[in-house]
């Protein structure tokens, strides 16, 4: 750390890096007040502040205090706040907020910043990958449906469900970045935040409370970065074994539905390591379409038999997963129970407090409160981990109400951006508890600072059933490689997409196209979408299930290599799929390569996102690369490659101690025809 006074103000720099700069004309820190307005409607929020005042803090006071300074900034003489300046033992630069003034709840920062540096993180986004000249409020919803308030599919869903998004909204937020420059920032706070990176000379952070403390630190290189932010948030566990023998089929309708899908797509040749049957505990039908009785336990009138055949299939080397969330359904059985035990949230008098979810209601189970996450817990170990589940989705997450309250009496506004990490926890200590971390998956969308050390893999949500790239099959990637940055470095999404509204509906080239990129992530996973009638699936016609079968015998032919990434993520924090910059430093034009990554070290995958394409432009860092299907070699930059469906524009480094492995993957994908 390094601390220069000047006449008129101050620079505070750490391993060569300036982090604030302040003076008496251009002020680093602005404190005020505010008051928020959050109107929830289903998940998506209205949120509005009226400023009350804003303060800018141009006079200031050092003391030394040990190993640290302590920086008093003033307004008309009245201490406003202090910071509080130090190096942690890790030899990161902490600066703790300290001594605010009653009443204040707004901040805005300033941070220095290069015009021309790239910024990258904030959770999952999903529109940018850099998000140099836009802002981004942080604060965990339904990501929303289209994304993009040009489009016609958000209009509509603006007009119909208030449910339209824009591309700042995501599940997963969080108040950390990374810079080109090879460093992170990471802002500890649950409350509502907006990073702006807008100006050319600082990046602005605003706040809805007074953090605790903002972290930063540097490396030389990317890889020594990613380590290094693993290191404040945790790594991932590493996924069970049994998640790379195939695919995970998402299929619904019962147990004959769902043995006899399977048994067709096994003498397909698809290579199955589950079934994921989301209505394990019953259906729900809405206007739209099938929903779930959110009830967690079996239901044995829809899968008769299911406890024997849970394990029959688990013989046959194909696991059975399910579903469950953190709210309980309004006067079912668990509802009921938790309400008589007080493990639900209440309103302010201590009256029932329940979220509309779309024609049902539940109430929220308050995870504040120890002895209801205890129990929570033991209807997860109960009713789904003895009962023989070996995974489920862990939905939701976003939708704590900001009016209701908790036990621990903090305000649900400062706990709402927590609450995934909360739910996440619930899922792990579960699994833990019960001794099968190693054997038991769980995925969720929703996230949050610390969700890292918990959960297996996050997946993206509920993307549009089509090519859009704000809400369609190429969002997925800026997902994958935005929250991986920050130690989620293993992720996946539903082949084909989810949902299925005003008018669009999933035919076999998206479905196709998104299984090959699917091939190519740590998971593979399908999912019928929320109006299945409308949808191509898996099995809808012969020609599918085959390219199915192809894309499976890739992904489990390229299991030791995937199994090593994801050791890899699990101890070093580097992600399963990578951006081009995290190998090629150096190279300027992979910092604004779009839609393609690195999976591992030695793959460079392009996915073809365009509707009708057979062909796929990509740019190639500088290395050696030979493309897996033609066995011709590149020398790097941009190049156009032939990518007819089943033939994803895929290369493999020459230099690779894998290259024998990769070289195979055409043999191993003619093999199923």
């Amino acid at each position: 750390m390094k601390f220069e006074r000047s006449e008129s103000g101050f620079v505070l720099s750490h391993k060569g890096h300036v982090l604030l700069r302040h003076s008496h004309c251009e002020p680093c820190l602005f404190v005020g007040m505010g008051n928020g307005v959050f109107d929830m409607y289903r998940g998506n929020f209205d949120i509005r502040d009226y400023v009350v005042e804003r303060i800018a803090l141009r006079c200031f006071a050092l003391k030394s205090e040990d190993q640290a300074v302590r920086i008093e900034f003033r307004y008309e003489g009245e201490l406003q706040i202090a910071l509080l300046a130090c190096e942690t033992p890790e030899g990161r630069l902490r600066i703790d907020f300290l001594d605010a003034r009653e009443g204040l709840n707004r901040i805005w920062l300033r941070l220095d910043a290069d015009k021309d540096e790239k910024i990258y993180g904030c959770g999952e986004q999903l529109t940018y990958f850099n998000l140099r000249g836009h802002n981004f409020p942080l604060w965990t919803s339904e990501p929303g449906v289209g994304r993009n308030k040009s489009t016609y599919v958000t209009w509509q869903a603006d007009v119909k469900d208030r449910a339209g998004g824009d591309y700042y909204n995501t599940n997963y937020p969080q108040p950390s970045f990374v810079s080109s420059e090879r460093y992170f920032v990471h802002l500890q706070t649950t409350a509502y935040a907006d990073f702006d990176f807008r100006n050319a000379a600082f990046h602005e952070l605003q706040c809805w409370a007074i953090p605790d403390y903002l972290l930063f630190d540097s490396e030389e290189s990317f890889p020594a970065l990613v380590h290094n932010i693993t290191g404040v948030f945790g790594t991932q566990p590493e996924l069970p074994d049994w998640v790379l023998d195939g695919v995970i089929l998402g299929i619904q309708g019962g147990t004959a539905i769902t043995l006899e899908k399977l048994q067709k797509a096994r003498a397909a040749g698809v290579k199955v390591a589950g079934a994921w049957c989301q209505d394990w505990q019953g259906i729900k039908m809405t206007s739209f379409g099938k929903r779930l009785q959110w009830d967690w336990q079996w239901n044995p009138d829809l899968y008769p038999d299911l406890n024997t055949k849970i394990h029959e299939l688990k013989h046959e080397g194909i696991r059975f997963l399910g579903y469950i969330n953190p709210y309980v359904l309004e006067d079912f059985p668990l509802y009921k129970e938790a309400a008589a035990k007080g493990y639900l949230a209440t309103r302010a008098d201590g009256s029932k407090y329940v979220v509309d979810f779309g024609e049902f209601y539940c109430g929220v189970v308050d995870f504040t409160k120890p002895e209801a996450c205890e129990w929570y817990k033991g209807v997860i170990k109960t009713n789904m981990i003895d009962f023989g589940l070996d995974g489920w989705m862990a939905d939701f997450g976003e939708y704590l109400p900001t009016d209701c309250s908790l036990a621990n009496g903090k305000s649900a506004e400062i706990e709402h951006n927590d609450w995934p990490r909360r739910w996440a926890k619930i899922n792990h200590e579960a699994i833990e508890e019960a001794g099968k971390t190693d054997e038991i998956l769980f995925f969720m969308r929703a996230g949050y600072t610390g969700i890292q050390r918990y959960c297996h893999t996050l997946w993206a949500g509920d993307q549009c059933v089509n090519w859009n790239i704000d809400d369609g099959m190429p969002s997925v990637i800026n997902g994958a490689l935005s929250s991986g940055l920050l130690g989620n470095g293993i992720h996946h999404s539903d082949i084909g997409g989810y949902t299925t509204l005003h008018g669009m509906k999933r035919d076999r080239e998206l479905f196709m196209r998104w299984a090959e990129m699917a091939a190519f992530t740590p998971m593979m996973r399908t999912h019928e979408g929320n109006r299945p009638a409308d949808n191509h699936q898996f099995d809808s016609d012969a020609e599918t299930l085959l390219h199915l079968a192809r894309m499976t015998r890739i992904f489990t032919h390229l299991k030791p290599y995937i199994k090593s990434a994801v050791k890899e993520n699990t101890l070093t924090g580097m992600p399963v799929q990578r951006p081009l910059f995290m190998h090629y430093e150096d190279d300027a034009l992979s910092y604004d390569v779009m839609y393609e990554y690195l999976f591992g070290r030695d793959l460079l995958v392009a996915p073809v996102y365009e509707q009708g394409a057979t062909s796929r432009k990509l740019y190639l860092p500088p290395d050696q690369w030979i493309h897996i299907w033609s066995g011709e070699h590149h020398q790097g930059g941009w190049v156009e490659i032939e990518a007819p469906i089943g033939k994803p524009a895929v290369f493999y480094r020459a230099a690779s101690a894998d290259a024998v492995l990769l070289g195979k993957l055409p043999d191993i994908a003619d093999d199923i025809d």
